[in-house]
């Protein structure tokens, strides 16, 4: 074999493994990382939960306001490249005589070009339903969770119902394209906590920072005992828990900026949490198949209940 040939080929077999070994780590690479950890004592939330008098949410609501698709190895590394749906949701906490919303979606104008349906009628619900609620809280920054508070037509009628924590004010490049308007929270005071903070009966917030600074889930007991857990975009989709594998380092590093081990340990907890309590239903931020399921079981309701 001539001196160049071996060369040549000495070196596109490099360039191969090179370009192999950076596929796999951007793509498919998940492990779980040693220092990964995340503490979630259920039984303490359930006991300050506890102990807070007055009527549990009787109900919870959601509303499919629109959907993007993602490659599935953006949603759990290693998945392949086929198309799935990441819908986008909004929850509706039902008191007799009062609400609460955890996420506002996003409006139109925010997600052109990325949405692949956008369904008016459950923005405008939402949109309304936001007027009256008593509270309303975001999983986290993201356009998809925050757009419909930013993006409200009497911004000033809900912010004093909304509680946004410090973390969550403090990082608006996370929320990009969405924005508040100028001098929208000026002289706003953020929700400060430590780990877990109960924000009305039957209704606390887990701080889970990692997806984004301001990430948290929200737990919720109705008034019948069911419990759910809205664990935001700590996890996309179901998969992601049952597998403990991350979405791919191409997103969470040079996309979303994640800290990719915090993610990590919060998955870990999230899977021996539904070993050990089942019964909890674990929402991820973007899984149609766990809303679907918990909506034929009759623990969600579809729609809001509004005007």
């Amino acid at each position: 074999m001539p001196v160049w040939l071996r060369r040549t080929l000495i070196s596109l077999g490099v360039l191969a493994v090179v370009a192999g070994g950076a596929y796999y780590w951007l793509i498919v690479e998940s492990r779980m990382p040693s220092d990964a950890a995340f503490a979630l004592d259920i039984g303490e939330i359930r006991r300050m939960v506890a102990a807070t008098p007055g009527d549990k949410p009787a109900s919870v609501e959601v509303e499919r306001v629109g959907a993007f698709q993602f490659p599935a190895t953006a949603i759990v590394a290693g998945d392949g490249w086929g198309s799935r749906d990441m819908p986008v949701f909004s929850f509706r906490l039902v008191y007799p005589d009062t609400s609460i919303i955890v996420d506002t979606a996003l409006n139109e104008e925010l997600g052109q070009g990325n949405l692949v349906s956008f369904d008016a009628d459950a923005y405008a619900r939402m949109e309304a339903a936001m007027t009256s609620a008593s509270l309303i809280v975001i999983t986290h920054e993201h356009m998809d969770h925050i757009g419909g508070l930013t993006a409200h037509p009497d911004l000033e009628a809900v912010l004093p119902s909304t509680k946004l924590t410090r973390e969550q004010v403090e990082n608006p490049a996370r929320s990009v394209p969405a924005r508040f308007p100028d001098g929208a929270l000026d002289g706003y005071q953020p929700l400060e906590y430590e780990q877990y903070r109960v924000v009305a009966p039957g209704v606390a917030l887990i701080k889970a920072p990692g997806h984004t600074p301001g990430s948290q889930m929200v737990y919720v007991q109705k008034a019948n005992g069911e419990e759910l857990l809205l664990i935001g975009d700590v996890a996309w989709h179901f998969r992601n828990i049952e597998l403990l594998r991350e979405r791919a380092r191409l997103v969470t590093q040079f996309y979303l900026n994640e800290d990719r081990t915090a993610v990590f340990g919060q998955l870990a907890a999230l899977f021996r949490l539904n070993q050990a309590e089942p019964d909890i239903a674990i929402v991820p931020g973007h899984d149609a198949g766990v809303v679907d399921g918990l909506l034929e079981a009759g623990i969600l309701t579809l729609g809001f209940s509004v005007e």
